[in-house]
């Protein structure tokens, strides 16, 4: 992918973790690693859900297999303005004003004048929380 990821390999997946799959990031709800066999290796049966839409999965693969981890900028901004599901941030370091959803969970929470904090993985903003 680009520079916004480093590998790992997936025996290091812990719950609340974060990992690529099928080109979007997840964060890991469960880790179960099992030994298969004499010869055989570990496999790793990952939960995870969606950051970007909460949908959910169960993979499983061998637990040397290597993962992508997304490197996850954490930044705040002020809110300019609220309009429906939709808010007008300036970041609090560069000034940046850019429009972000707000997810369900902060509707009606989120104020103009007040400071949010975002997130930027793999070139996505999403609103996290309310400060």
């Amino acid at each position: 992918m680009e520079g916004n990821t480093v590998l790992a390999i997936a025996t290091e997946l812990r719950p609340g973790k974060y990992f690529i799959f099928e080109g979007a990031a997840f964060v890991v709800k469960n880790v179960d690693t099992s030994k298969t066999g004499k010869h055989g290796h570990a496999k790793c049966r990952i939960e995870a859900v969606s950051i970007k839409d909460g949908r959910k999965i169960i993979t499983v693969m061998p637990g040397h297999d290597t993962v992508q981890i997304p490197i996850v900028e954490k930044k705040s901004a002020q809110v300019l303005s609220v309009h429906g599901d939709t808010a007008n941030l300036m970041d609090s370091e560069s000034f940046e004003t850019f429009d972000i959803k707000i997810p369900e969970e902060l509707q009606g929470k989120v104020a103009e004048g007040g400071t949010v904090m975002y997130w930027i993985v793999m070139g996505d903003k999403m609103l996290v929380q309310n400060k």
